[in-house]
């Protein structure tokens, strides 16, 4: 069923809650419902966003946050399970982006036209809280990759404060010189570039960490009711690590066909994305162990230039990932 093709008078209708209306529009005044732009982005541009934007600095976190509490067994059977359903899920969800003739662009508004007006304002809180932590965490997350950066150099005093100051600048920066996804195009070659190089450079020294380390322990630690409380946490945050929440909104800058569009870009992003940073996760546990630090240039042997480079390049990307909230 061509459910993009289905349309009044061959125009496609725009659903947006917001404004109070419905409006029967050309795919080029979708911009009266939207700060984005619609229908303008191939499919590959957004499945490169999907492979850069999900492969951040965070996945340097990865092994701490899903391996650690699960251990070896339970751990990959969950990063395989999970992986298999969030795709699943954002598989179907991409044929929701039209339903009765109407291109719906934000999660709320589909949301809304479904279950109603009160799950309408729910999904609004819940977005609006998952783009709070997200611009937070990445702020965080740019303001400690440069205070790495500097305690290579110096024992400054500064503290992370400042350094999440200087990031918040230049987030500023660069969303006002690129207001837009659209906009992003040029970067987005550049930003893969950085990407792929800062995690084959980790890879090389986990190995490497990892073949040197025969101390390794696997053994999951603490009380069962902190055993089960982590593993809980820890499939958490194997779903947020698989699935961004934010699928319409993504899919709405997409050329037609937008469904058959999304789901390329969405098998690009579970197969070449996935594959980084699930190998980061998995090497990253297995050179360390439960000794595997929450940010893992912690846990680096070095040398000096390695650990720079892999921070200044998690500076750089996470400036553009971060931009990916902005779509919201």
């Amino acid at each position: 069923m061509d459910v993009e093709g289905r349309a009044s008078k061959g125009k496609p209708l725009t659903l947006n809650l917001e404004q109070g209306q419905e409006k029967g529009t050309q795919n080029d005044d979708y911009g009266l419902a939207s700060a984005h732009s619609i229908d303008r982005d191939s499919w590959q541009q957004v499945g490169l966003m999907l492979v850069t934007s999900f492969n951040c600095g965070w996945i340097l976190s990865f092994s701490n946050l899903c391996l650690w509490p699960l251990g070896w067994t339970w751990g990959i059977i969950c990063l395989i399970v999970v992986g298999f359903y969030t795709a699943y899920a954002n598989w179907l969800l991409a044929a929701f982006h039209f339903i009765d003739d109407r291109r719906f662009i934000r999660y709320r508004d589909l949301m809304g036209y479904v279950y109603g007006k009160s799950m309408y304002h729910l999904t609004w809180v819940f977005q609006f809280l998952t783009l709070l932590l997200g611009n937070m965490g990445f702020i965080l997350l740019g303001g400690k990759a440069l205070k790495a950066i500097n305690s290579e150099f110096s024992d400054s005093s500064l503290r992370l404060q400042y350094y999440i100051v200087i990031t918040g600048a230049a987030y500023f920066f660069y969303s006002f010189f690129f207001p837009t996804i659209s906009a992003m195009r040029n970067w987005l070659g550049a930003s893969a570039l950085l990407t792929f190089t800062y995690i084959i450079f980790l890879l090389i020294v986990l190995v490497k960490d990892g073949k040197s380390n025969s101390n390794r322990d696997y053994d999951i630690s603490g009380s069962e009711v902190s055993k089960i409380f982590n593993a809980f946490g820890a499939i958490s945050a194997v779903i947020v690590t698989n699935t961004s929440g934010l699928l319409p909104e993504i899919q709405s800058t997409l050329r037609k066909p937008a469904v058959k569009n999304m789901r390329k870009a969405l098998y690009l992003q579970y197969t070449v994305g996935v594959l980084f940073y699930y190998g980061v996760t998995v090497i990253g546990y297995w050179a360390y162990g439960t000794m595997v630090s929450a940010y893992l240039p912690e846990n680096l042997s070095g040398p000096k230039w390695i650990n720079v480079l892999i921070n200044a390049i998690v500076f750089l990307q996470s400036i553009v990932s971060q931009h990916v909230c902005k779509i919201f």
